[in-house]
């Protein structure tokens, strides 16, 4: 991982900032060698044997509603899918590091099989090597039904996600390209508004959650 964030940033910043960049990729190695932990979770949220975490991201975004006509001749927030719009950091030192971009868009990559929706997968992608995966959930629990995972009563569920496909970097990076399952974990905020609403109004609706990256054990 070190090595690919390296070469990234040595062609994006200024010689001035190498030295900060050094520190932090250096940081961040060392962070990404240690044990991600998980907590435990109910099975419907709890990925397949076989598979480890590697990577946790903290964070904080939104998801976006559309008011949309339903088929009742009414009005939803809730229609469509919420959009997410996210930032995923890790702690370096007790200062938060940007490490992942999370938002939907089209997979490019799709597995064997795979159907690619015009609205696009939640897709997750790499701040240093740019490396994708795309994910659709498999699993859900509603917010306050697990106190170690998912406390938070009102909040957006807690999800499984499997990989659909995946995608490396320009130059090679690796660091999302071999996920499997993707978790969201300790939600807060960003359930849809319960209110009426006006066919094209849109909101965006503050959260945070943490989520864990797996891959396939060797």
């Amino acid at each position: 991982m070190g090595t690919n964030i390296c070469h990234f940033l040595s062609n994006k910043l200024p010689v001035r900032s190498l030295m900060a960049a050094a520190f932090t990729i250096a940081s961040l190695t060392a962070a990404s060698a240690q044990a991600v932990t998980p907590p435990p979770t109910p099975t419907a949220i709890t990925p397949q044997a076989g598979n480890t975490a590697f990577l946790v991201g903290h964070a904080h975004g939104s998801q976006g509603y559309t008011c949309l006509p339903t088929t009742n001749g009414g009005t939803s927030w809730t229609v469509n899918n919420a959009r997410p719009e996210a930032t995923l950091f890790t702690d370096v030192f007790g200062q938060p590091v940007q490490i992942i971009t999370h938002f939907l868009s089209i997979n490019e990559n799709p597995l064997p099989g795979v159907s690619v929706p015009l609205s696009g997968n939640a897709t997750w992608q790499s701040s240093f090597d740019t490396s994708k995966v795309w994910a659709s959930a498999i699993g859900s629990i509603n917010g306050g039904t697990d106190l170690e995972s998912c406390p938070n009563n009102g909040a957006i569920p807690c999800l499984l996600l499997q990989s659909l496909g995946s995608e490396k970097g320009p130059t090679g990076g690796r660091l999302l390209f071999n996920t499997t399952f993707v978790q969201r974990l300790n939600t807060r905020g960003g359930a849809a508004p319960t209110t009426a609403c006006t066919v094209g109004q849109t909101i965006l609706v503050p959260y945070s959650a943490d989520y864990y990256f797996y891959k396939k054990d060797q």
